[in-house]
């Protein structure tokens, strides 16, 4: 793949959705300013009560600030500032990512040449770890039969280091929030992020929902952004549980074919279930609880979700049957790269 270095990224707009993230800001907006050469900034503020606006004003005035008017969550806080972002392509990036020199590119690159390709995300690094793939969208997202979300470099709470072996650049099923970079009107065109979901995959969501209408979702191995991770709610947090498990299970209530909609409802509901059993087992009460309020929430909101689904969906819309068989037939390997 050759990639121009000189080619203009004005289309370009980075876009950091910031709530009381001074600390955050004070660390990672260096090395977005270094190596995002003629990209447009944006920060959008969801209310902060900190000194986060009033600093990055002062620091780098370059940012464009867009101000909501309260913590709308990372889908609403999103959704109600990008509609003053201009640009043709957004780049969403959480306020913890450091990125890395001619990041943008590979992005520019594939938009280019592929206008079916409408999300890319690059290789998500472990900044604490630098040598190791980081939880939240490693290289590459992907989803079993039963909606549950993994990735390449990462299965459930294995991690593997980075040895070049997800350097390529290849079609997935989801990107990950941390870094997603998206076409303008495809996101337009989905509505954007469910409002309903606040936070927590609602970006999962929205790539199935454009993948049911025929569009792409890639990775670019050969760009390299590292996430600290946890920066809103640390990955121990009843609440993060809580909103794992009910807004999976409202996406797939949404996106699922219509054929194996209640089956796989049902084996989920059974599944999570043992997961909360496990829980308890582990003296993890307040994640079990957590499961029960998802569960309920789920319930008050299945016909809302029922509402809102395609009018196509994909028949495979998973890789592997079952993430954890995948796990135990690969003797411990965490990813099969098949296709």
């Amino acid at each position: 793949m050759s990639i121009s270095k000189n080619k203009s990224l004005e289309e370009f707009a980075i876009i950091i959705l910031n709530w009381n993230g001074l600390t955050l800001l004070q660390k990672y907006i260096p090395s977005i300013v270094k190596n995002s050469e003629n990209a447009k900034l944006y920060l959008i503020d969801n209310a902060s009560t900190d000194t986060s606006v009033s600093w990055l004003q002062m620091q780098y005035p370059q940012f464009t600030l867009i101000q909501n008017e309260q913590n709308y969550g990372f889908a609403s806080g999103y959704n109600k500032g990008l509609k003053q972002i201009p640009e043709s392509f957004w780049v969403l990036l959480n306020s913890d990512v450091e990125v890395t020199e001619n990041w943008l590119l590979p992005f520019q690159y594939l938009f280019d040449h592929h206008p079916k390709i409408a999300v890319i995300q690059p290789k998500i690094l472990d900044h604490q770890k630098k040598n190791r793939f980081e939880y939240a969208g490693a290289g590459g997202g992907f989803m079993d039969a039963f909606g549950y979300p993994y990735c390449r470099g990462r299965i459930l709470h294995k991690i593997e280091e980075d040895m070049g072996q997800y350097n390529d650049t290849r079609e997935i099923h989801w990107a990950s929030g941390a870094c997603m970079v998206i076409r303008k009107e495809i996101f337009i065109e989905q509505n954007g992020f469910d409002d309903d979901f606040f936070a927590h995959q609602e970006e999962i969501d929205l790539c199935w929902r454009i993948r049911n209408s025929g569009n792409l979702i890639f990775y670019a191995g050969n760009s390299t952004v590292y996430h600290l991770g946890g920066g809103t709610l640390h990955k121990n947090s009843p609440q993060k549980t809580y909103l794992n498990f009910r807004n999976n299970l409202c996406m797939l209530v949404k996106n699922l074919p219509k054929s194996q909609l209640l089956t796989v409802i049902f084996i989920r509901l059974i599944l999570d279930g043992m997961v909360g059993v496990l829980f308890l087992a582990q003296g993890k009460i307040s994640h079990f609880f957590a499961i029960m309020r998802a569960h309920f929430a789920f319930y008050g909101l299945t016909a809302n979700m029922y509402k809102k689904r395609n009018k196509s969906t994909l028949k495979k819309y998973y890789l592997h049957k079952s993430m954890i068989l995948q796990l135990f037939l690969n003797n411990g390997m965490f990813f099969e790269n098949e296709n």
